[in-house]
């Protein structure tokens, strides 16, 4: 059991760690609004993209979609369009799904209960806590990747942070540290602490607020917290598509919703035995998820004439596009980068 003393210390480096935010805490665009609607939106879209590649993106988004209303109303599709270049579509999918829950559930209101928001589809116990905390005060911490690291390395704690119950173990630590009120703050604070100066490598421990109290540093052992025991293998997999054409057109179609990519759009990815002499050229494209390593072959089909492409695209229920239209869909970053290098 922590002695009172011991707790005092840890509030200690919380106070710390505020006074450090509130003179130094990025500037942001989200970060001068309580409104759950957006700060869900950001939170959301951060979760995977660095701030600086996703900024434009979220200005974007909320200038189209700006409340939780109109995002349910909108088109899936379109939804999907405004997510281009942010990749891991199926956050964007949530989003829209958890803004009709939204609506039908709430009234369009944002809840405000913490069992509530955690219910929306796609949002986990952080992003649920964020919300919280942020927008309506609660005393829950948000506790992500930043903060085991931070942590980890403050205390030289060696609770392995991909444990089941690494969440709830530094969640009760966060709590002692954590000035009274000022939840918000402080996980924004803890969020900056650990993307800009206690990074995964070459962290800047030197300009750190924190370094006088953080024990990894005066040991000298930074770089051996957090501790990690369990890693995630990535998979290989292998896909095929084929990119069939005639004079500028080409078929696409829609995804569905399971496995990856969900509801982008993609090429053929099968075609009749006599296609194959149509066959002008092959390329093998290299591209990394999460979790898979995946080699995707990309065959070029230029079929003989308009009634063969066009018979093709009928029986397989294709659509036909230019690359006009192309530009107006959401497609897997491989299919794309594909598609700009041909026309």
């Amino acid at each position: 059991m922590k002695t009172k003393k011991q707790n005092a210390d840890f509030l200690h480096v919380g106070v710390k760690l505020l006074a450090w935010y509130k003179i130094h805490g990025r500037d942001l665009p989200f970060r001068n609004t309580k409104d759950p609607y957006k700060i869900w939106i950001c939170e959301i879209i951060f979760q995977q993209t660095r701030i600086e590649q996703g900024l434009n993106h979220y200005n974007s988004f909320i200038k189209r979609f700006p409340d939780v209303e109109t995002l349910a109303n909108a088109e899936n599709d379109e939804v999907l369009l405004y997510w281009k270049g942010l990749g891991y579509y199926s956050r964007a999918i949530n989003l829209h799904i958890a803004a009709k829950q939204i609506v039908e559930n709430f009234g369009g209101k944002f809840p405000e209960n913490y069992d509530d928001i955690l219910n929306l589809k796609g949002v986990g116990k952080y992003t649920a806590a964020a919300i919280s905390s942020i927008c309506f005060g609660k005393a829950i911490p948000a506790v992500d990747g930043n903060f085991y690291r931070v942590l980890s390395r403050v205390f030289a704690d060696d609770f392995d942070v991909s444990s089941p119950k690494a969440f709830a173990y530094f969640s009760e630590l966060v709590l002692k540290m954590m000035p009274e009120n000022e939840a918000g703050y402080f996980n924004e604070a803890m969020m900056d602490l650990g993307s800009a100066i206690c990074k995964p490598r070459n962290p800047e421990c030197e300009i750190c607020p924190l370094n006088k109290d953080c024990l990894a540093f005066n040991l000298g052992l930074v770089q051996n917290f957090p501790v990690k025991t369990k890693k995630t293998k990535p998979t290989d997999l292998e896909l095929i598509y084929y990119f069939v054409e005639f004079n500028g057109d080409f078929l696409i179609r829609q995804r569905k919703e399971d496995f990856i990519w969900k509801r982008l759009f993609e090429f053929p990815t099968e075609i009749p035995a006599a296609f194959e002499e149509f066959i002008i050229h092959h390329k093998t494209v290299l591209h990394k998820l999460t979790h898979k390593n995946l080699t995707v072959q990309m065959y070029r089909v230029q079929p003989d004439s308009e009634s063969v492409f066009r018979s093709f695209a009928e029986q397989g229920a294709f659509s036909i596009v230019n690359v006009e239209e192309f530009h107006r869909k959401s497609f897997p970053k491989p299919l794309e980068n594909y598609v700009n290098s041909i026309f």
